[in-house]
């Protein structure tokens, strides 16, 4: 907490767009959409709207023997989009909770179904999916770990699909299939032991934007099958139309077993979360010996003012043909970017759908440990908010942007970055 007393918190007074705004009418471009939430700009219309006529109707209501429209209607919407793969919705309020639900659930489904045995999970290296105890047994970043790890049971942690792993001569599906190989191998050795692997579809945000092939994606989906292994998509942020599609995992023309979603499920207003699973995982908790349900829950699980701004968003997604839009917008970010192709201080300049990130070259041990703050305070001189991962600089920007804003935000990271880098 001490670099607050030189870089004192930010007072926000409200938000309009893609800018926030401070307390002394200062403004920032929120290019990392406030941590990956914001979709469709802050106090938008539309979500504001939805969200007052829900405030008169329901605030809350438990879903402990009640249900209410807002959640019915979202869980129908979801499933519909995975094409009733994924036909069934549990609740929660954040993305580390989505994570504890499903790994979880996978533990005891496999307990019902008789193969107790199974209660080992897999991860990728340097993944990350939460900071709850049983979301950081499955995160591969020591930062958040090494505090807590007595407290945590140790996941199984395999091979990256990171393209930038290449070798020379090597390609992103070499990679990803080095990767598969990898997990191959420990699922042979761990056969009947393993309830679970857990991934992040096509971009491991917190390891600075690490991205694969979807062909990793397939592999993993026909090793899990093969060995009857729980697959868990952790979707809490490539989700909602972030990388391209509106599921990550429809890049690979796969499902999982589980589905994780939440930040941009609500437009970014409200904390909302929720796991998607299969038919066959909710018959195996179908059962009158209370023992065998899944006895989970969480006070404001479905909220419905939560729930109502899920489905405003998805109404955006519907009428304003959004997957289409943010295809020519990620166009218009690759090419606002394009000279970075020959610019030398930076290396693995690369892009999945609304998500592009490049990696600083900075050979100095001391500036390449503050490269990420350094960068972060000069940008709030420059009117951008950006938080680089290490020395790994990335735009995760709400859908909203206009042609003008981008060209903006390519001119100004660019301004701060020469600045950084001087």
């Amino acid at each position: 907490m001490q670099h607050h007393e030189t870089l004192p918190l930010i007072p926000v007074s409200h938000g309009r767009g893609a800018w926030l705004y401070d307390m002394d009418g200062k403004r920032y471009l929120d290019a990392i959409s406030s941590w990956w939430v914001n979709l469709f700009g802050h106090a938008n219309p539309r979500i504001n709207a939805a969200l007052k006529d829900q405030l008169d109707q329901l605030e809350h209501a438990m879903l402990a023997g009640f249900t209410h429209a807002p959640v019915v209607q979202l869980s129908e919407q979801l499933a519909a989009l995975t094409g009733h793969a994924l036909g069934h919705c549990f609740y929660a309020s954040d993305g580390a909770s989505a994570v504890e639900i499903a790994l979880k659930m996978s533990f005891h489904s496999w307990r019902n179904l008789g193969q107790s045995e199974k209660q080992e999970f897999v991860c990728i290296q340097g993944s990350y999916h939460g900071e709850t105890v049983g979301a950081l047994a499955v995160t591969d970043v020591s930062l958040f770990r090494e505090a807590y790890g007595p407290m945590l049971q140790r996941a199984h942690v395999i091979t990256s699909p990171d393209a930038r792993l290449a070798q020379d001569g090597e390609t992103a599906v070499d990679v990803a299939l080095h990767a598969a190989a990898d997990l191959e191998h420990l699922l042979q050795q761990r056969q009947g032991k393993i309830a679970a692997v857990i991934i992040e579809p096509l971009v491991q945000c917190a390891t600075g934007m690490a991205m694969h092939d979807p062909l990793y994606l397939q592999r993993v989906r026909a090793l899990c099958d093969q060995y009857q292994v729980h697959l868990i998509a952790d979707e809490i942020a490539v989700g909602c139309g972030r990388t391209g599609t509106f599921f990550a995992c429809e890049a690979a023309a796969i499902w999982p077993d589980f589905l994780c979603l939440s930040k941009g499920i609500s437009g970014g207003y409200l904390p909302l979360s929720l796991v998607m699973t299969t038919d066959a995982v909710f018959a195996s908790f179908y059962d009158s010996d209370i023992r065998r349900g899944f006895l989970h829950s969480h006070s404001y699980t479905g909220n419905p003012l939560a729930c109502r701004a899920a489905l405003a968003t998805l109404a955006i997604f519907a009428s304003d043909d959004v997957l289409a839009s943010n295809a020519r917008k990620a166009q218009q970010l690759a090419q606002a970017f394009a000279g970075l192709a020959d610019d030398r201080r930076v290396r693995h300049v690369r892009q999945q759908g609304m998500i592009f990130a490049f990696d600083a070259v900075v050979d100095d041990a001391a500036r390449a440990a503050t490269f990420s703050a350094r960068f972060f305070s000069t940008a709030l001189q420059h009117e951008l908010l950006m938080r680089p991962i290490g020395r790994s600089v990335y735009l995760m920007p709400p859908y909203i942007l206009e042609a003008a804003e981008i060209s903006l935000l390519a001119e100004k990271t660019m301004q701060v970055f020469d600045e950084v880098m001087a």
